[in-house]
């Protein structure tokens, strides 16, 4: 059975790195949220342009959807059909995390949401990639920060609180990484996480904080 593993995290983590890495190892399609389609790509670059326009946390959120609604149609189902496993970089959860815990929208109508635009497809395995905040704002140093990395430092404080309280709710999808350290022996720890049974897809839901 094809397995739908995604590497989640806040900023810096390291997971479009491990994210690769993981595809290559296993063999599997590799994609990323937003994007992954021509239009998933037109609305990450609006989403994470720091000139833009201003977004309000609905219509972030909403543009998410849409674009993850597209991901699964286009790539993430089919590619599951065909047998193939699939690693995505960030899935629903982040829209938890960022627009829910982050922005202060309503985490259980997000979930709902997710799930139709997904049209319940969730993943077999979540992969959390956590770092002092120090070490990540380090790692952001050496690039200009995109409009979501531009944030305060209490939303990100918030984002990462709510990826910790999601995996602390489904301890059978989800584990939790170490990402500090040398990009090897996390990339061993990935594999580690990525192992076990394929759970059965059904729809996840997110209690009120």
């Amino acid at each position: 059975m094809a397995r739908f593993i995604v590497l989640e995290g806040g900023e810096a983590s390291g997971k479009s790195t491990q994210a690769a890495r993981l595809a290559q190892a296993i063999q599997a399609v590799l994609t990323r949220e937003p994007g992954g389609t021509p239009l998933g790509e037109r609305v990450r670059s609006l989403l994470l342009d720091p000139t833009g326009p201003g977004i309000s946390a609905r219509a972030e959120a909403l543009l998410m959807m849409a674009a993850r609604a597209q991901h699964v149609q286009d790539v993430i189902a089919p590619a599951l059909a065909a047998g193939r496993d699939v690693v995505c970089d960030r899935f629903s959860a982040s829209t938890i995390a960022y627009q829910g815990y982050g922005r202060g929208l309503d985490p259980e109508q997000l979930s709902q949401i997710s799930h139709w635009a997904s049209g319940g497809i969730m993943p077999d395995r979540v992969i959390l990639l956590v770092v002092p905040r120090s070490e990540a704002r380090a790692r952001l140093t050496d690039r200009r920060a995109d409009r979501i990395e531009s944030e305060e430092e209490t939303f990100f404080e918030r984002v990462e609180a709510g990826f910790v309280a999601l995996a602390g709710l489904d301890p059978i999808r989800w584990r939790i990484v170490d990402a500090t350290g040398d990009p090897d022996e996390v990339e061993r720890r990935v594999r580690v996480a990525a192992m076990g049974q394929p759970q059965a897809r059904a729809p996840e839901r997110i209690p009120l904080r």
